[in-house]
């Protein structure tokens, strides 16, 4: 029996939450039933360091290895620019001609809508985009959200599935009108659980590496360092905090475009001395098991990868009340759940959680009992019985011929 043919394609190849789900489905995809090819933009686009970089490095490894064929599109960059969209719109109808996948899967938004309507034009049989959220608040102003939206609503008509991360994202989705209800599956985005599980040995040794004094309150924050992650309002609530326990410690781990404005904003609050910022770091399990508690500020979310990988070492969880993070944290039950962009309900929280030390613990253990159904072993079967579902013979639109011969 002939493989299905799956291509993947997403612009940023890098570490971030939309990548490491695209990388796990890849490698994880049965290579008995599936011949896969990603396409991918320029991983350097995401600014990342050495050792992110040799990190993506080891990804891409894998995925050769697993006979994954990847192929980087110079042009494909999350940035809006018509003569490169062009050139990459074209560039993939030419390679979807070429290699007559049976499924062409998009992940993020500006990959998803010039796939999907390369793989259209193309004939591709099956369509299916995973917006790994939206942006529908907190990156554009009022303007290019509606021509945002309407582009997705457009781009839906030629789509046989809408994967979304949680229910709270396709609710946004509905809300915004973007595709009928039944155009949506509710697929969780895998964590690789395993390598957190045995982490929680390391923290002693973490914490000593961080300059962290032994006896210090540790506020974790794990995501890159953008304006859509909050941390701005994470450190007016650490000046809050601090106040009131001037040793305890918030750590910022990732990078980005606004690690020297973040740098900047400490020290204009008097907190220097009270934040690390250790960048990008390949083992995030182990940095995490220093976190007493765990701070997830963003603005915007489809469902927070660094959160479920938190839950999991079992560290008391304070959220944004936004996107997919409301079907991971039930508050009050799990962790806390606050308003986004408010840096007084935020260290509320987290003092309540310093100056509570059971009721976090009994929360933390709630929140690893949720974690547990993150596996990326369950999400990759999923969309395998997804992908059987969606077969060329019961794909919504004519099948062309080519594809119906070879079967």
């Amino acid at each position: 029996m002939s493989k299905t043919r799956v291509i993947h394609v997403i612009t940023r190849f890098d570490k971030g939450g939309s990548a490491e789900n695209t990388y796990l489905t890849a490698a994880g995809l049965d290579r008995e039933a599936y011949e896969v090819l990603l396409v991918m933009g320029p991983s350097d686009e995401s600014g990342m360091g050495p050792r992110e970089s040799a990190c993506v490095e080891e990804n891409l490894a894998r995925l050769r290895a697993r006979r994954v064929k990847v192929l980087t599109l110079a042009e494909l960059v999350r940035r809006v620019s018509p003569v490169n969209d062009l050139k990459v719109l074209f560039a993939l109808w030419r390679l979807f001609r070429k290699e007559r996948p049976h499924i062409v899967h998009t992940h993020t938004s500006k990959a998803g809508i010039l796939g999907r309507w390369a793989a259209w034009l193309a004939g591709v049989p099956v369509i299916v985009h995973t917006p790994h959220g939206h942006v529908f608040w907190g990156y554009f102003g009022p303007a290019k959200t509606r021509f945002f939206v309407l582009l997705e609503r457009l781009s839906a008509l030629i789509t046989d599935r809408l994967i979304v991360l949680t229910d709270q994202e396709r609710l946004d989705h509905l809300r915004a009108g973007v595709a009928p209800e039944e155009m949506f599956v509710m697929i969780h985005s895998g964590v690789d659980l395993g390598r957190f599980a045995m982490a929680e040995g390391e923290r002693d040794g973490v914490r000593a590496s961080l300059g962290i004094p032994e006896r210090a309150f540790v506020v974790g924050a794990v995501g890159r360092l953008t304006a859509v992650k909050g941390h701005r309002h994470l450190l007016h609530a650490a000046r809050r905090v601090v106040d009131r326990y001037p040793e305890t410690v918030f750590v910022f781990l990732g990078a980005g475009e606004l690690l020297e404005e973040l740098q900047g904003q400490a020290a204009a609050l008097g907190i220097e001395a009270n934040v690390r910022f250790p960048g990008w770091r390949p083992d995030v399990a182990s940095i995490m098991s220093a976190f007493d508690c765990f701070a997830f500020p963003s603005i915007n979310e489809g469902m927070g990868k660094a959160l479920v990988e938190a839950m999991t070492l079992e560290k008391p969880v304070v959220a944004s009340r936004i996107g997919g993070i409301i079907d991971l944290v039930n508050d009050g039950v799990n962790g806390f759940l606050v308003p986004p962009a408010d840096p007084q309900a935020l260290a509320e929280r987290i003092l309540f959680l310093m100056e509570n030390p059971e009721t976090g613990r009994r929360m933390a253990a709630k929140a690893a009992e949720t974690a547990a159904a993150y596996g990326s072993a369950a999400m990759v079967r999923k969309l395998e019985t997804l992908y059987a579902d969606l077969s060329p013979r019961r794909a919504g639109r004519r099948i062309p011929e080519r594809c119906l011969a070879e079967r």
